[in-house]
């Protein structure tokens, strides 16, 4: 099962699969992909068009591969898969789809041990630049496994501020056309397409207007701290039909809640609180309009975009907020016992690089739970400081970006001895 937002390029994988499958000497009648969310297949089973298939194109014994795309269209498509994954070990099938908790709660119900789910997440940071391929010098290169040298910091935050308005979406970040229109592609393309048919034919959703209107007030606030109460007096909404809405915007990959810690680094009991943000910071440029690097909401752009190089990984991402005052921390990272191993602080803003003891919430939750390493981003500065017994490591968030995209594609945790050079100009 290949999970992911629309529009993330699950078809286009789906595509290079099979091209690799041909290049391997696999005959093409033993190959079949299939647009399940085409209305000339209403009500066909799986069965059924597997029978088509075979019957279309004849291949004797031997393996067949299947991909079936935009599976979650299908009614009842897990307990036809069942039988033919039981029964039928000929075929190698593949079903890609963009509502995750329907999928994978049904996959779960219906193919344990059967169904394995792969999750295919917007462009890393630096993925983007991979495939952007502009520089034959690029501003920042990884020399060794976690050592990396910044040539260009300028040029670096140049290509972020444009991954942060285009990124996360192949077609928008590579095709001119689209990128000209980013509000036509994110909003009709999947916004619309997500909010208008996918949520409501899979959950039942009678009031569209109410779904379209939380979302857009949630996109607009994207990495600031809401509760049920707040969004329930802003939008008229009860509070339990909030929760549904915001776990079927969650299914659809549209946002992702981030929960509440204490300053031990403990969940509340009451999570009243919680920050909701964008899976893709493009999603906000082609709903509000593109943002400058100077503009006053472009920081909660830079969270978010640095929360979307983890959110795919199984790493326990929360963020602090005790007390009054500057008592907060934007990203903890917690151990499988549930205890605080990393902390980082999202600045854009070079002015805590000389003066890290200002970042007063984050050197209070280190104090407290003895870490013995601590980060900050900046907008164009490095730093690292000694305070207390605890490191202070400050990069530029577009250096820090490129990190976690790195590591997030090589398929492991951000490296914690990351380090960090620049080149004078």
């Amino acid at each position: 099962m290949l999970l992911g937002q629309r529009r993330v390029g699950k078809t286009i994988l789906i595509r290079h699969l099979i091209a690799d499958l041909l290049a391997r000497g696999v005959p093409p009648q033993r190959v079949a992909y299939v647009e399940m969310d085409h209305p000339l297949l209403h009500g066909r089973s799986l069965e059924v068009l597997i029978g088509q298939i075979e019957a279309i194109a004849p291949a004797g014994e031997g393996e067949r591969y299947l991909f079936f795309d935009e599976i979650q269209s299908h009614k009842d498509w897990e307990k036809h898969l069942k039988p033919l994954v039981d029964h039928r070990p000929d075929l190698r099938i593949l079903v890609s789809g963009s509502a995750a908790a329907a999928l994978k709660r049904k996959s779960t119900e219906s193919g344990a041990g059967r169904f394995t789910d792969f999750l295919l997440p917007p462009l890393t940071f630096s993925e983007y630049l991979d495939l952007r391929g502009e520089d034959d010098s690029p501003p920042i290169r990884e020399e060794s496994p976690g050592v990396y040298v910044l040539h260009d910091i300028a040029r670096l935050n140049a290509q972020f501020v444009d991954y942060v308005n285009y990124g996360g979406y192949p077609e928008l970040a590579l095709t001119p056309v689209v990128r000209a229109n980013p509000e036509r592609f994110v909003k009709s393309d999947i916004v619309d397409k997500v909010l208008l048919r996918d949520l409501p034919q899979l959950y039942g959703i009678q009031d569209i207007q109410e779904l379209n209107a939380l979302f857009t007030l949630l996109a607009f606030n994207t990495a600031e701290e809401v509760s049920f109460e707040q969004l329930s007096k802003r939008s008229g909404v009860g509070k339990q039909t909030i929760l549904r809405y915001v776990e079927y915007l969650e299914a659809a990959f549209l946002l992702k809640r981030v929960f509440r810690v204490d300053q031990d680094g403990k969940r509340y009991q009451r999570e009243r609180n919680f920050k909701v943000f964008l899976t893709n910071s493009a999603m906000y440029a082609g709903l509000f309009g593109e943002k400058a690097a100077d503009d006053a909401s472009f920081g909660h752009l830079v969270e978010t975009a640095l929360f979307a190089q983890r959110f795919h990984e199984a790493a326990r991402l929360n963020y602090a907020r005790w007390g009054s005052g500057d008592n907060e921390v934007d990203l903890v990272e917690s151990s499988h016992a549930l205890l605080p191993v990393a902390a980082l602080e999202i600045k854009w803003s070079d002015k805590y690089a000389d003066k890290p003891e200002s970042l007063k919430g984050l050197m209070k939750f280190a104090q407290i739970n003895q870490l013995p390493q601590v980060w900050a981003t900046t907008r164009s500065r490095i730093s690292e400081l000694r305070k207390n017994g605890c490191e202070i490591r400050q990069w530029p968030a577009a250096a820090l970006a490129f990190h976690y995209g790195v590591r997030a594609v090589r398929g492991r945790m951000a490296n914690l001895d990351a380090r960090i050079t620049e080149v004078p100009a």
